[in-house]
């Protein structure tokens, strides 16, 4: 089933969320090369696909889990939570339904 993992940031989280990028990508193209992830960016903090230094407010992952409790684990072992950068995490399942 598909899940949706929807974080929200902590304030002023650009510089943690630059230096734990490299491995929280990791992970999401490891869910790609599985055929898992659906989708998977940041919220901008402006309305701008580049929002320079406003940052981010946090990010939105779909993919593929098991179940609940599958989506839940990956979720709080994600290399952001390590680092500080996401103020809480929710995991919901979801029903894609377009396109």
């Amino acid at each position: 089933m598909l899940y949706a993992v929807i974080s929200q940031d902590v304030a002023h989280s650009t510089e943690k969320r630059m230096s734990a990028r490299p491995a929280h990508v990791e992970r999401l193209n490891a869910l790609k090369d599985e055929g898992r992830l659906i989708l998977a960016g940041p919220h901008p903090a402006i309305d701008s696909p580049d929002p320079g230094s406003a940052g981010f407010t946090g990010s939105l992952i779909v993919a593929e889990f098991d179940s609940l409790a599958a989506a839940q684990a990956w979720a709080d072992t994600d290399p952001y939570i390590v680092a500080g950068v996401y103020e809480s995490v929710v995991v919901k399942p979801f029903n894609k339904v377009l396109p």
